[in-house]
């Protein structure tokens, strides 16, 4: 069950009013705030919006919203996640814009909000304060209504005259009044809501068992000679509309602070920063007018709007949540900074190089978002028993007032409405989203990326992780040791050139050489490149000419010795060679730093009884003294593409779960094969990283990390849906028999729920991994 509070159903005024608001955002110019385009034809191409649901709660919410949405022409596709209350849309801007599937949404009755709109947070913030409110009523009615029963299940016959016990079941029919109306409010109107839909809601039985239970003690107190007169039920109202509540806000505060990553990464960009204008001159304005090649004032405790070059002092920044490094990050004049990081140190300048969706920030954000929308197998199925459960709730409470009926009209109806509210499948719904969402929070905070919710239940029947080794194993990026060249081409000189080539690729020995010409020159090398083809796994290929002179262009390669067609070097270390129409031009030796924690990480791994691999593209002298030193006793090298995807293959065809942890670009095709993928490494494009699971730091020790987590998530998942089965199994023939009150009926399904919840929390805190002895 999930704290939300259904908004007031629309009349067609505030429709009206409502689509002549949502009409703002019929403007292409804001698209972008909350969502994407798909198409390179953004006027009339398709986008994709992430949008906040208000007035959501259960798994029939969610099914009702998607079918509101989908049945709007121009609505190619609607996700709608119950748990975190997010939608993502997939519309044609050729026929439809965002205010029409508002408007159908809103219609369904249910609010839809811009993901990045500022105001989200105080909308729930008001919400809050008056879910508390109803909590408040609800408690101190509940009191009063409890000192006005108890004299009547004390008191002996004739202890307590006919007039003195009427006049406190009016007493407590008056109290049970502000319950009614305010308290039980948003169950009443979510009930209305499923009614003019046609459809049955988690709601519909709560309220169906509320409205029972306050019509005969109405009755009751109304007529206490008719049929329903010998016992009144205010008490047990008031107290399980309170129990219900308590439950809710429990709820909707643990959520919150699980499932809370994704909002505390979004909320970090600013509102508004300080551009310089003309004149010299810095005015305020928002982030999202900002524009490549702006100049804006970044204070001391500000974040950063967009990603950048620092052009003016020297500064430190947060970068936690963007990164997974946890101290603050030099950034002095000159250094490249991220949007969403904090400046902490002192006032820059920085010249703007990539907005909106360019920015790493924004991607890191599209990977949330899409995780926050997923739904695992598990959380599917539940979804899908959770409808006709609701059916069958319906069924079994208008049995249990059949059987029962002979005993007594009142007490047939008590039974029925125990039945209805102790049945509720929250806890079924809430099962697997919750721990999922809670996991991947966690996952977040501590660097890792979860692009897909399902990888946590492949992730968690892992045995064998396979590592790749240049920019997996070893630093990002390797240095440049050694020079060979030609006769006639100074080692300087081919250094330039392969920099000049190896700018046009994100391998880690390109950007070794680029970096070897970088740092002694500060500028990139006078050639301009034409016609780059990147073969994966061996090298690239393109023509290179001197900018600054009439020269006759040269065809190179850069890669591996076969690939450019060269014998290669007696050295265990990776090598790099470059050729021209003429052959052999250099090569160039590479030392590889392994990361400080390669051998802990292995270690951990080994001892969660995982059976660590190496495939390298490098030679196997290489690849198996880099295996020595992490302690990876099966390596193998020279391995193309073809042959990594081979060797994983037949891990898997003799019954391995395999993960594979890689650089997410050259290893494409054996990420994807894997039954759980990690794309490692800080320079990989995350829109273009192909894997499961995104390691956004430098540290290995995410990998045993996540592997634990993804255990100890499907762990809780199993341990929440038995719960959920069990307190029915256990629950529903109590009902029946007659032995759970109302009041019990009402505790034991908001405790359902928030076991449910708080088991997921313990997500929250980091596994305790043992190494290998």
């Amino acid at each position: 069950m999930h704290a939300a509070f259904s908004i007031t159903p629309p009349t067609a005024v505030t429709l009206d009013a409502s689509h002549a608001a949502w009409a703002v955002l019929d403007d292409p110019s804001e698209w972008s705030a909350f969502g994407h385009a798909l198409d390179a034809d953004a006027a009339t191409g398709r986008w994709e919006s992430q949008v906040v649901v208000e007035g959501m709660h259960c798994a029939a919410c969610a099914f009702t919203v998607e079918a509101a949405l989908r049945q709007v022409p121009g609505v190619l596709r609607a996700d709608v996640n119950a748990a975190s209350r997010r939608a993502r849309v997939v519309w044609s801007a050729a026929v439809v814009r965002p205010a029409g599937w508002f408007a159908a949404s809103a219609s369904a009755g249910y609010r839809l909000v811009p993901a990045g709109d500022l105001q989200a947070r105080a909308r729930r913030t008001r919400e809050g304060r008056v879910a508390l409110w109803r909590w408040l009523v609800a408690g101190f009615c509940m009191m009063q209504v409890m000192m006005y029963a108890y004299p009547a299940y004390i008191a002996q016959p004739g202890d307590m005259s006919p007039d003195a016990a009427q006049l406190l079941r009016w007493a407590s029919w008056v109290l049970t009044l502000p319950v009614l109306l305010f308290s039980c409010g948003p169950f009443f109107r979510s009930a209305a809501r499923d009614l003019r839909q046609r459809r049955v809601g988690m709601d519909l039985p709560v309220a169906l068992g509320m409205a029972i239970t306050f019509a005969v003690s109405t009755a009751g107190t109304f007529d206490p000679a008719g049929p329903l007169g010998r016992e009144v039920y205010f008490d047990s109202l008031t107290m399980f509309v309170f129990f219900l509540l308590t439950g809710r806000w429990l709820e909707m505060r643990l959520r919150d602070r699980t499932a809370g990553a994704l909002e505390a990464l979004m909320n970090r960009l600013p509102d508004s920063v300080e551009r310089l204008g003309v004149g010299g001159r810095f005015e305020r304005v928002a982030v999202r007018r900002l524009a490549t090649g702006d100049v804006v004032r970044v204070l001391p405790g500000e974040a950063f709007p967009a990603d950048g070059v620092v052009t003016l002092g020297d500064t430190a920044a947060d970068e936690a949540l963007l990164t997974g490094e946890s101290r603050p990050v030099p950034r002095p004049c000159g250094a490249r900074v991220l949007a969403g990081s904090h400046n902490i140190a002192a006032t820059v300048q920085v010249r703007i190089e990539s907005v909106g969706a360019d920015t790493r920030f924004a991607q890191i954000v599209a990977l949330m978002e899409s995780a926050s929308l997923g739904k695992p197998r598990l959380a599917q199925l539940a979804d899908r028993v959770a409808r006709p459960f609701l059916v069958g709730v319906l069924a079994a409470a208008a049995l249990a007032a059949a059987l029962w009926w002979q005993a007594g009209p009142g007490q047939a109806l008590m039974v029925a409405v125990a039945v209805l509210i102790v049945t509720c499948p929250c806890a079924l719904s809430l099962a697997t989203p919750a721990a999922m969402l809670a996991s991947a929070g966690a996952l977040a905070r501590g660097g890792v990326m979860v692009r897909d919710l399902q990888a946590l239940e492949a992730l968690a029947a892992v045995d064998t992780v396979v590592f790749d080794k240049t920019g997996t194993l070893t630093r990002d990026t390797p240095r440049l040791d050694r020079v060979y060249s030609r006769r006639g081409t100074l080692p300087g000189d081919a250094v330039e050139l392969a920099a000049a080539l190896g700018l046009q690729s994100l391998h880690p020995a390109a950007r070794a050489l680029v970096q070897a010409w970088a740092d002694p020159h500060r500028l990139p090398p006078p050639w301009t490149t034409t016609g780059v083809v990147e073969h994966a796994g061996q090298g690239l290929e393109g023509t290179v000419r001197r900018s600054s002179a009439d020269t006759a262009p040269r065809r190179l390669r850069l890669g591996s010795a076969a690939f450019c067609g060269v014998p290669s070097l007696d050295v265990d270390t990776a090598q790099v060679h470059l050729c021209d129409a003429h052959g052999w031009v250099a090569s160039f030796v590479l030392a590889e730093d392994l990361r400080e924690d390669a051998a802990a990480a292995v270690a951990a791994l080994v001892g969660q009884g995982i059976d660590v691999r190496l495939l390298s593209g490098d030679r196997g002298a290489a690849a198996s003294e880099v295996a020595g030193r992490a302690g990876i006793t099966h390596a193998r090298g020279d391995c193309t593409p073809e042959a990594k995807l081979h060797a994983l293959q037949q891990l898997q065809t003799a019954g391995r779960r395999v993960a594979m942890v890689g650089d997410g670009l050259n290893d494409g095709p054996v990420l994807a094969c894997a039954h759980a993928s990690f794309a490692f490494g800080q320079a990989v494009p995350l829109a273009q990283a192909r894997a499961d699971f995104i390691v956004l730091g430098g540290r290995l020790g995410a990998i045993p990390d996540a592997i634990a987590q993804a255990r100890r998530t499907l762990a809780i998942v199993r341990e929440n849906l038995w719960w959920a089965a069990g307190y029915n199994a256990l629950c529903v023939p109590l009902a029946l028999a007659g032995w759970l009150p109302a009041w019990l009926a009402g505790l034991g399904m908001a405790g359902s729920s928030l076991v449910v919840v708080l088991n997921a929390a313990r997500l929250a805190r980091p596994p305790v991994i043992k190494a290998a002895a």
